[in-house]
């Protein structure tokens, strides 16, 4: 196995707690909040995906890195979190498809890794006392110092994000003599996510996260889109906005994760910061128009409001997560939205839930005909 040089690093959580492990590779010092996903596969998918934007990603499964890195499987352009907390960290791997091994991709952008944690003990803590901000450094020794700099840390409560991972420029995805054009809002968006409308005859134009609705409407789309990104949703007053007037002029409209929850902002219905969210490959979504079950990749801190979802005569609640009965998809009775607070593009093995983009496009052919 390829040798490793490791150096003592510690984890400090905003409510005092200290995990200790071996810093992998460049030394230093970071901060965010904290979390943990499920997986026992995907850590490329998860360690580019712009949803986790900023946050200190913890891994349950034992091994990391033992089938290395493959462009294949970038859902982004670069690395998204802010660190990588692990158990085993491996620095050899046996995938034939694989081109690079997982620290040297790492460490092209001198993302911290942390190995040797006690992760089952550190994940128990998590779940219990919920998600929060944590500091990871190389200096031990300095407690006082990393107290002072975790507490000047930013709460994800409030925080908007999508502005530091959207695209600076509109851009094109797919074949442009496509039948139907879809304009898309980037909050963040995973590049499988245009890989799956592009697969259905679909010209995307990914648009800035601030970008006007008559900016978008010059493109002459057939539908419009709202990705999933990082951050709070309620700071995203211009997107909110954005969203009524798509809606007002009845354009057929999908909303995956923070796009979800814009869509159900637009709708008078708040969202709030979830104990630890939901991140992971098997998650138990019940479909409540089929009453069949799907297994769910899904990556959320924050969720929409069950008791006004439910209130609100013009909205169908449409999935339900089976583990805490929180919402998971809607569905606007007077207009062509729907949305889902999971992830339909992911295929972590299941497919399960790949036929919201086929019913997407049925509303996009159902609207275009008339």
């Amino acid at each position: 196995m390829a040798y490793l040089e490791k150096k003592d690093a510690i984890i400090m959580l905003d409510d005092g707690t200290i995990f200790h492990g071996k810093m992998v590779g460049p030394e230093g010092t970071t901060s965010g909040e904290i979390c943990f996903n499920t997986g026992t596969t995907g850590y490329q998918e998860i360690f580019t995906d712009p949803s986790y934007y900023g946050q200190i990603m913890v891994t349950t499964n034992a091994h990391i890195g033992n089938y290395g890195t493959t462009d294949l499987d970038l859902e982004s352009t670069s690395v998204k979190i802010s660190a990588l907390v692990c158990k085993n960290f491996s620095g050899e791997f046996s995938r034939p498809l694989a081109t690079d091994s997982l620290q040297g991709f790492l460490q092209k952008e001198n993302l911290i890794i942390v190995s040797d944690v006690d992760t089952r003990a550190l994940v128990a803590h998590i779940r219990e006392h919920g998600a929060q901000n944590a500091i990871i450094s190389s200096r031990v020794d300095d407690r006082e110092n990393l107290k002072r700099e975790l507490k000047n840390t930013p709460s994800m409560k409030g925080l908007e994000l999508a502005s530091k991972v959207s695209t600076k420029e509109a851009y094109t995805f797919g074949d442009e003599s496509a039948t139907y054009k879809v304009a898309a809002l980037d909050l963040g968006i995973k590049t499988n996510i245009l890989r799956n409308f592009t697969t259905r005859d679909t010209f995307v134009k990914v648009f800035p996260y601030n970008t006007s609705y008559e900016e978008m409407l010059d493109f002459k789309p057939d539908g419009f889109f709202l990705s999933n990104g990082p951050g709070d949703p309620e700071p995203l007053e211009d997107t909110i906005k954005l969203t009524k007037k798509i809606l007002e002029n009845n354009h057929p409209l999908f909303g995956i994760c923070l796009g979800h929850q814009i869509i159900a902002l637009a709708n008078g219905i708040e969202t709030y910061k979830m104990h630890n969210g939901h991140r992971g490959i098997n998650h138990p979504i019940k479909n409540l128009a089929t009453g069949k079950g799907e297994i769910t990749s899904q990556n959320h801190g924050f969720a929409i409001n069950k008791e006004q979802t439910e209130a609100n005569s013009n909205v169908e609640v449409t999935h339900i997560h089976l583990n805490d009965q929180t919402v998971a998809g809607i569905r606007l009775k007077n207009k062509p939205c729907f949305s889902v607070q999971y992830h339909p593009e992911a295929g972590p093995g299941p497919n399960d839930a790949t036929y919201l983009f086929d019913q997407f496009m049925e509303l996009v052919k159902s609207t275009k005909s008339n």
